[in-house]
């Protein structure tokens, strides 16, 4: 698995923490920054960035991103074609948010939640694989939307 993963200033730490728990599982790992606590880049920038090399893969990469709240990490990754990003701060949302929604972005808030559970999560995350089911028809609404939307 390749993981494309970002975060602004305020969740450096949190994000140094997931590289460390991705690299125990061999995931490969793009980190596209911020990379200390005082770099003045926006959330938005990183998203974009995170955003583009998703894309650039032919959707085959995930992506985690991280600010103080997972929010506009969140709403700036949703502007992207192709991305279904979510917010996800516990297990249900975080399963719901690939086997119901084929979420190909996790996004989480420093401010939010604490390195153990964050760990949990992601490594959750990292088992979960949309299947072809009931939710299906709904994925594919959300993507006629997109397309109507996003031309």
């Amino acid at each position: 698995m390749q993981i494309v993963i970002g975060c602004d200033n305020a969740a450096v730490s949190l994000k140094n923490t997931i590289i460390a728990l991705l690299k125990t599982k061999n995931v490969e790992i793009e980190d596209v920054g911020c990379f200390t606590s005082d770099d003045p880049t926006y959330y938005p920038l990183v998203a974009k960035r995170a955003c583009e090399k998703i894309i650039e893969s032919g959707y085959t990469k995930r992506g985690i991103l991280i600010c103080g709240t997972g929010l506009g990490m969140c709403m700036t990754a949703n502007k992207f074609k192709g991305i279904r990003a979510a917010v996800c701060h516990d297990i249900f949302s975080t399963e719901r948010s690939i086997l119901s929604n084929n979420g190909n972005v996790l996004c989480m808030g420093e401010r939010v939640i604490g390195a153990e559970l964050a760990k949990t999560l992601v490594s959750h995350w990292l088992e979960l694989t949309f299947k072809d089911g009931p939710s299906t028809p709904k994925v594919q609404a959300i993507i006629d939307i997109e397309n109507e939307n996003m031309k």
